[in-house]
């Protein structure tokens, strides 16, 4: 039987291993997949009533879409890099509103906001 912290270590390597052998546009789009994972398990802590781990993954998902403000770059595109930090500051707060509030509805929207972010990304992919 595959216990727990072999799972984890796994996704651990699986991870790292994804992260060190991306270029620029695919760890983009691991931190969009990483803040939609984040969100639709903080979704489930609070179908569960675990409000701390509800807490920590919105929490992470709020640092995620930091990292994704981080990585614009005004000089490649002033308005669009402008808009995206607009909306990833909207992302943030409605995450934050979320959990003040246990607002599934706030999440979804979260969700749904990066969800779509992260297709047009995928569709202007250098590979695509």
């Amino acid at each position: 039987m595959i216990g727990r912290s072999n799972i984890n270590a796994y996704t651990k390597v699986k991870n790292e291993t994804s992260v060190e052998s991306a270029d620029a546009h695919r760890l983009i789009e691991l931190l969009y997949d990483g803040a939609l994972e984040r969100i639709a398990q903080a979704k489930g802590a609070q179908t569960q009533g675990r409000i701390d781990i509800r807490g920590a993954k919105i929490s992470h998902a709020v640092n995620i879409v930091m990292g994704l403000r981080d990585a614009l770059d005004p000089d490649q595109g002033k308005d669009i890099a402008d808009n995206l930090d607009a909306l990833y500051d909207y992302i943030q707060r409605l995450l934050l509103s979320a959990h003040r509030e246990s607002s599934l509805e706030k999440l979804d929207e979260a969700a749904g906001l990066l969800t779509q972010l992260s297709a047009t990304w995928k569709e202007i992919s250098p590979t695509h």
